[in-house]
């Protein structure tokens, strides 16, 4: 060879192919197949030494031969316009949890609020043939800005408002205000406030209902509730209207809030007028956004709308529909439950 030849290319090792590993392990190219993947009847002996000669060769199975031989991508779209994930990233945890011991993966796609950005995500979704798609948002009572109705794909909504006649799980926010103010009761507190979010959206006035129904249920006294944003500022500019008159003899022992961001703010504003929390007063949140209620001072009890089990039984929903059976439409209500911290204090002698 002339020093000046060029060097042989080196060529690719082939990819080790279904029929060598049949032939390594001594049996049909159909047993090797089945013990592959899980299918047919054999001995648990050859099915995991027909594995074992796959994994010493280095076989790869072809994930899109085996696929389109099942029907299935083994994949499923998770659609949110939650940009900064506070509800769809515990979802999506509860959704994993659900389908990963299926072999399902789930990848996420943030819409935001652009339809155009929408529908290129579940164009570009359902070309990679996904099994089914999962939406969820950032209240439950707006639609994502895309149609999903009348996909080859089934379709669950979780913490979204779903399409007529499609599946929904949503969190029980009044059962989870109920949890709130009868705890406040439970502790004693009988002048009880509540200072919440917008009321352009609908969890406000269902809360909000609750509160005013466990209140007259106990023949106690219901005060409008203060409705603002869903900030720390708000519940400072709240407690000013609450506690600005003179005499303690009118102001709440306890205030319900709409959201950990409000109740922050609330305790940090009774903090500065000298109000003990909780000895003089008991204050508890909603969402248990763990960042913000842990860092509260003293640590802030709160409604948890389990969000992880509201994922996970999304993707049971859907693995569901994608197997073929039947799921009854309409929006499921799963409970909320009350994480306790120490804003509230114990109940009187306790």
């Amino acid at each position: 060879m002339s020093a000046d030849a060029e060097p042989a290319p080196v060529s690719a090792k082939p990819p080790v192919t279904l029929r060598e590993v049949a032939a390594a392990a001594g049996v049909s190219v159909a047993t090797a197949s089945k013990a592959l993947n899980g299918q047919g009847r054999m001995t648990a002996e050859t099915r995991e030494r027909i594995r074992e000669t796959a994994r010493l060769l280095g076989f790869r199975p072809n994930s899109l031969a085996q696929s389109l031989l099942r029907k299935r991508s083994f994949t499923v779209g998770l659609l949110t316009n939650d940009t900064y994930g506070r509800f769809s990233l515990p979802l999506m945890a509860g959704v994993s949890d659900a389908l990963v011991d299926n072999g399902v993966s789930v990848f996420l796609c943030n819409v935001e609020d652009d339809t155009r950005l929408g529908q290129l995500h579940v164009e570009a979704m359902l070309d990679k043939r996904v099994d089914g798609i999962i939406a969820t948002g950032k209240r439950i009572d707006r639609h994502l800005p895309v149609d999903l109705s009348n996909l080859r794909v089934p379709v669950v909504y979780a913490f979204t408002q779903p399409d007529p006649g499609a599946v929904g799980l949503v969190s029980d926010d009044a059962g989870g205000a109920r949890l709130a103010v009868e705890h406040l009761l439970r502790l004693g507190r009988r002048r009880i406030a509540h200072v919440s979010g917008p009321e352009s959206f609908a969890v406000v006035h269902t809360r909000a209902q609750a509160y005013r129904d466990v209140l007259e249920e106990h023949g106690l006294p219901v005060g409008e509730p203060l409705l603002g944003q869903w900030s720390e500022a708000w519940g400072h500019d709240a407690v000013a209207k609450l506690f600005g008159k003179a005499g303690r003899e009118g102001w709440p022992d306890a205030v319900f809030c709409g959201n950990d961001q409000i109740a922050r703010g609330v305790i940090d504003a009774l903090r500065e007028r000298g109000i003990r929390v909780p000895d003089d007063v008991g204050v508890i949140g909603f969402d248990n956004w763990e960042i913000v209620a842990e860092a509260t001072r003293p640590p802030l009890t709160s409604v948890d709308m389990n969000l992880s089990t509201l994922g996970r039984e999304a993707g049971l929903a859907l693995l569901s529909l994608v197997g073929g059976q039947p799921a009854a439409p309409g929006i499921r209500k799963l409970p909320c439950r009350l994480v306790v911290r120490q804003s509230c204090g114990r109940p009187p002698g306790g």
